[in-house]
């Protein structure tokens, strides 16, 4: 077994590091323009060079992570299957997040902070978590993770996806026909759809104007999905009482965009789940060795589809 290794701006010692010890028949080399061929790559974006010199004799082609927006941009082998990671580690460190988000805002943390810096003592009105509705659009594997631990401080959890779900505890919707009764319900809104064509840009001004008044925007998908000329618009409405946003259109952030200045918007660098590397190493290995062995892996990416 023959293996390319290739990492953006990353050091492919510990991939082969670890090749060597868990698949110790395997040759693997970090990949170089006129790299020998290989059956199998791992790789995080590469470069299309890459693709162009290996893809004909590759067998699986394996991505370094969850999301494969940038991958699909290339110029793909035909008729080489792509494997996505899947979780390793990241599902719980997004409930963790979403849940903080949601937290954060519906017990006005933020209000008790700013008080903090006035010297001020004064308590925020009670709400309740009836009216504050969450609703998770996209419900993979983290997805799911994340609507199951929302539900269990007590929100109405709604659900929405491409294809029908159901997760104990939460009201899923699925397809276009439903999307609509979805917003329809949802105060809180939670993005964690993959980036696709179909799905760039979908958090636009008439997606905010169907949640329900006063809503609250969380992304951790991707920054392609928000236009964000239209949720600074839908806050100065007071459609959208705030945001929290861990994705962005450019990262880093530039310095003079309107996002820094606008205190109803809470700005994270883009780690609200970060791939764990122990974990990850793992999990591609053994999706590697049961593809090599004629197994059935997980995380295979439907290329019409975006994910």
């Amino acid at each position: 077994m023959k293996i390319v290794v290739y990492s953006e701006g990353g050091n492919p010692a510990a991939w082969l590091a670890a090749i060597a010890q868990h698949i110790p028949n395997a040759q693997a080399w970090a990949w170089a323009p006129g790299a020998p061929q290989a059956d199998y790559a791992l790789v995080w974006r590469p470069p299309q060079q890459l693709l162009d010199e290996q893809g004909a004799g590759l067998k699986a082609l394996f991505n370094m992570g969850a999301g494969v927006d940038g991958l699909l941009q290339l110029q793909l082998p035909a008729n080489v299957p792509v494997v996505r990671l899947e979780d390793a580690g990241m599902a719980v460190q997004m409930a963790e997040y979403v849940c903080h988000a949601v937290i954060d805002h519906f017990r006005g943390l933020g209000q008790y902070r700013a008080q903090q810096l006035a010297g001020e003592w004064k308590l925020a009105p009670l709400r309740m978590r009836s009216d504050f509705p969450v609703g998770i659009m996209g419900l993979g594997v983290l997805g799911d993770r994340v609507a199951k631990a929302v539900a269990q401080f007590g929100f109405p959890v709604l659900g929405w996806s491409r294809s029908a779900k159901q997760i104990d505890g939460v009201q899923t919707f699925h397809g276009a026909e439903q999307f609509a009764d979805f917003l329809a319900g949802t105060r809180i809104l939670v993005n964690l759809l993959p980036l696709t064509p179909e799905t760039e840009n979908i958090i636009d001004s008439q997606l905010l104007a169907q949640l329900q008044r006063g809503a609250y925007v969380i992304n951790v998908a991707r920054g392609g999905h928000l236009v964000e000329a239209d949720l600074l618009a839908a806050i100065d409405s007071g459609q959208v009482a705030g945001a929290m946003l861990d994705v962005f259109r450019t990262e880093p952030l530039p310095k003079d965009h309107p996002f820094w200045r606008c205190p109803q918007i809470s700005i994270t660098p883009h780690g609200s789940a970060r791939t764990l590397p122990e974990e990850t190493l793992q999990q591609i290995l053994r999706k590697l060795q049961a593809f090599a062995a004629g197994g059935q892996v997980t995380g295979v990416v439907y290329a019409d589809r975006g994910y």
